[in-house]
């Protein structure tokens, strides 16, 4: 059977030509082999600039249908030739829960920062249950999507606050919540984010990222889609093709922090803040017990057991 399936797979992957079309924003894009640009290598006056990484980590503590309490941790580390020289932490919890007003059902947030102000306004995360970003399918959006939207703002917010001469997000510049235009437009020009992941594909159905591979040079390149987005192979060794949103002149210095053999052709910084702001299970469970624990919060456990079914499950194995 497994022969079969790989059979049909590599049957389905060879069919797919060299000359086809990019869809990127509704648009069909003509892959052009000439289209292909070189990263040059950082000459000596300008490697000396600051940049700067930001990444968020959350955990969902305590989940009902109708509330859910997060903890999220923004963090930015900002480097100088490979030393890391500041850093940056955000972290505070989040509280979910719906509303209903009028009979329209929304969700609506409190933040209760660690420390600080809160650099992410609590209107800007009402949003109505019926809201397509939020939806699986024919049910009512998650209470537990609301983390997501609150994380991504809050990674644009502290890139704003920022003071490097080069600031790098994990992703892209695109909106994909609503009112996040709001804090894309505080972004400088300085800022650019990189995506690991691509779900565009090619008139033919291919992946862009293999094909592109395939057309390109062993050097370090990148590829020009339109508004400052591209397609960027950071290292000549690398395996790995990324999308890359911003200003094509801060390419040789993501190349320069891409050496490292952890992860070739991925800048270390981002790996570095992916592991600052990453939530533990440990801190996870420790968290929601601390809450759980308390003698007046008995009543909360009635609502966590409507919904730990799958919970449940999994520790059975």
């Amino acid at each position: 059977m497994l022969s079969k399936i790989s059979q049909h797979l590599k049957a389905k992957i060879q069919h797919f030509p060299l000359s086809d079309q990019l869809i990127f924003n509704h648009k069909l894009i003509e892959i052009n082999k000439d289209n292909f640009e070189p990263i040059a290598p950082l000459s000596v006056n300008n490697s000396q600039e600051t940049i700067a990484f930001v990444d968020g980590g959350q955990a969902e503590i305590l989940s009902a249908g109708n509330f859910c309490l997060s903890f999220i941790r923004i963090g930015a580390l900002v480097y100088l030739d490979h030393k890391l020289i500041k850093d940056y932490k955000h972290e505070f919890f989040l509280l979910t829960s719906l509303k209903n007003d009028f009979n329209k059902l929304f969700y609506e947030s409190i933040i209760f920062p660690l420390a600080g102000e809160k650099i992410i306004s609590e209107e800007d995360l009402i949003v109505s249950v019926n809201e397509q970003v939020l939806k699986t399918g024919a049910e009512l959006g998650s209470v537990s999507q609301i983390a997501n939207i609150a994380r991504r703002f809050a990674e644009l917010a502290l890139a704003a606050k920022i003071s490097a001469d080069i600031v790098v997000l994990d992703g892209t510049l695109e909106p994909s919540y609503p009112r996040e235009e709001k804090y894309l437009s505080l972004l400088s020009q300085n800022v650019c984010a990189l995506a690991k992941s691509s779900s565009l594909f090619t008139a033919s159905g291919n992946s862009p990222i293999v094909l592109l591979n395939k057309l390109s040079s062993a050097h370090c390149w990148s590829y020009y889609l339109e508004n400052k987005n591209y397609f960027v192979k950071l290292h000549e060794k690398a395996k790995h093709i990324f999308r890359f949103s911003g200003n094509k002149n801060f390419l040789p210095d993501l190349a320069k922090n891409s050496t490292d053999a952890l992860f070739l052709g991925y800048p270390y910084g981002l790996i570095a803040a992916d592991k600052s702001a990453r939530v533990s299970n440990e801190e996870k469970k420790s968290l929601k017990m601390n809450i759980l624990l308390k003698a007046d919060n008995r009543e909360i456990v009635e609502y966590l057991s409507a919904t730990n079914a799958h919970d449940i499950l999994d520790n059975l194995g």
